[in-house]
C-alpha cells in the first residue's frame, strides 16, 4: 500500500508592516500580479510579465503596507498588501492613482487632510479570514498618527459589462450616494451612471450578493460612493470610489482590539 503524505496545516501568525525596502515592494508587486493579472485577467502598460510584477508609476511615491504570515515560508509570507497616498505623496506624480477616473476636486478644496487607499489584495487562501482585519487595523492607525480626515480610493467588480453590476451598482447609488460635499465624480468616456435601475426595481438581497467582499466590508464601515462608475478595460473592472470618513475606522479599530481579533 503507498504510504500517504501528511500534510500539516499552522494557524496564521500575521504580521503588518510598511514596507521599507524594494524586496517588500516587489513582494508586494509580485501578489498583486497573481491576483490582479492571473486571477482577474488585468493588463495595461506597466505590467510586467516578465518578472511577474503588477506595478505602476505611483509605487514609487506610496506607502505599502505588508501583510505576513509567518507561519509560511520565507520567501512567501506576503499574503496581502494596501497601497497608500497622501497629499504631500501625491505631489510627486501631480495627482493621485484614482483622478485618472474620477474627478477630486471637491475632495483637494475641502481643506481635509487626504489618504487614498488603492491595490489592495488578499492571497486567495485569507479571503474571508482575519487578515483584512489586520490590514484595516494597521490602517486605523496610521490614520490616528497622520490625522487623516477623509479615505477614499476606488474598489471594482470584476468586468467591464456595466449592465451585469446594474443592481448593485444602482443600490450603491440609491442607499451610499456621498453627501454632496465629498462627492467626487466619475469623468472621462468611460463613465457610466450608477442609478440605471429605478429605486422601485431593485432587487436589493441579489444586489447586495452581486457586491464584492471588500465593497460590503467597507459599506459595513460607513463607506459612501461617489457619483457614477468608471470602467476600467485595462484592469478588466467596473470601478467606483469609495469615500471612508475617520471616525468610522477608528470605531473599526476599537472593535477589533476589544475581541482580540488583531493581535499576533
Amino acid at each position: 500500500m503507498p504510504k500517504t503524505a501528511i500534510i500539516e496545516h499552522s494557524e496564521p501568525r500575521f504580521e503588518v508592516s510598511l514596507g521599507s525596502s524594494d524586496t517588500d515592494l516587489l513582494a508586494a508587486q509580485r501578489l498583486r500580479y497573481d491576483v490582479f493579472v492571473k486571477e482577474l485577467g488585468a493588463g495595461g502598460t506597466f505590467v510586467d510579465h516578465k518578472l511577474q510584477l503588477e506595478r505602476d508609476p505611483f509605487d514609487d511615491h506610496a506607502a505599502h503596507f505588508l501583510l505576513r504570515d509567518r507561519s509560511r515560508a520565507e520567501a512567501d509570507q506576503v499574503v496581502g498588501v494596501y497601497r497608500v497616498m497622501t497629499k504631500e505623496m501625491a505631489k510627486a506624480t501631480g495627482r493621485f492613482y484614482c483622478e485618472e477616473e474620477y474627478d477630486l476636486t471637491l475632495l483637494r478644496q475641502s481643506g481635509l487632510q487626504l489618504l487614498e487607499l488603492g491595490r489592495s489584495c488578499l492571497h486567495p487562501d485569507y479571503r474571508g479570514g482575519q487578515g483584512i482585519a489586520h490590514l484595516w487595523a494597521a490602517l486605523a492607525d496610521y490614520v490616528a498618527k497622520h490625522r487623516i480626515d477623509v479615505l477614499f480610493g476606488v474598489a471594482s467588480f470584476h468586468g467591464t459589462d456595466v449592465a451585469t453590476h446594474a443592481q448593485a451598482l444602482s443600490l450603491l447609488h440609491q442607499r451610499h450616494l456621498a453627501p454632496p460635499e465629498l462627492r467626487v465624480t466619475a469623468i472621462g468616456p468611460t463613465a457610466e451612471p450608477l442609478d440605471s435601475v429605478p429605486p422601485d426595481q431593485i432587487d436589493r438581497l441579489a444586489a447586495v450578493r452581486a457586491m464584492p467582499a471588500l465593497i460590503k466590508g467597507y459599506l459595513r464601515l460607513g463607506a459612501t460612493v461617489g457619483q457614477g462608475a468608471f470602467v476600467d478595460h485595462d484592469f478588466n473592472t467596473t470601478d467606483i470610489c469609495l469615500i471612508l470618513q475617520k471616525d468610522a475606522i477608528g470605531a473599526l479599530q476599537k472593535a477589533i482590539y476589544a475581541k482580540g481579533g488583531a493581535r499576533g
